[in-house]
């Protein structure tokens, strides 16, 4: 089974989230994938990072939508890196993106994008929003898209495959075998998240899962001798 690591807004476990130190430093440890977040600022750009306000990974305060992307890009977004914009993702790794979008408003802009600098094959779509999901597909015909649940039961194996996704990324805590095995049968990929230690990565390559999406570069030279 090909077993695929994901780093989660880059190795957030060791560097500021969503920055592209962090995303570089994901590349760099080999990690088989990149997961970030998207967001559309007031302005229209599609600016990369985790939460509808900046507080808690900023030195500033206020919602993204309220602020310009001159505005968010005053801000230290840790250790002096500045909010990037999803292009600027692009230039500085090759690596393949999961690209979550938080605000389903934000899936036009992507579109664009993705349809600008040909992206099918890099990127991966992934939303907690079904209408995000299946807003996307019309607009960019053959994305790969992946449904995120973090409060579920096995009936987000149906959400799953009414918004055409092809994958499940699972809060792990809440992963059950029937919910597993639900997806299986509905031939679906499942991703765990968050994977942060050895137990979690053995909960998830006992359960036969696709990936980990994980803080912490490490879990991928430990997830070669774990099986």
């Amino acid at each position: 089974m090909n077993f695929l690591t994901i780093g989660h807004r880059g190795v957030m476990g060791v560097e500021p989230e969503n920055t592209l130190r962090s995303f570089v430093a994901a590349q760099q440890a080999g990690l088989d994938a990149i997961e970030l977040d998207l967001h559309l600022s007031k302005d229209g750009a599609l600016v990369v990072m985790h939460d509808a306000e900046v507080d808690r990974t900023t030195d500033g305060s206020g919602a993204i939508a309220d602020k310009t992307l001159a505005e968010l890009r005053a801000l230290d977004a840790g250790h002096g890196e500045r909010v990037p914009v999803f292009e600027e993702v692009l230039d500085a790794v090759s690596a393949p993106l999961q690209a979550e979008i938080k605000d389903a408003a934000a899936a036009r802009a992507l579109a664009e994008v993705m349809h600008r600098r040909d992206l099918l094959s890099r990127v991966e779509v992934l939303s907690f929003h079904d209408e995000a999901l299946t807003e996307i597909a019309r607009l960019v015909p053959g994305v790969r898209t992946a449904l995120v649940a973090d409060h579920y039961g096995p009936e987000v194996v149906g959400r799953a495959t009414a918004a055409g996704a092809a994958t499940l990324v699972l809060n792990i805590r809440r992963l059950t075998l029937e919910t597993v095995e639900h997806a299986r049968t509905a031939d679906l990929r499942i991703i765990g998240w968050v994977v942060n230690t050895l137990d979690h990565l053995r909960l998830v390559r006992a359960l036969e899962l696709d990936g980990a999406t994980t803080d912490y570069p490490d879990i991928k030279r430990t997830g070669r001798f774990t099986a």
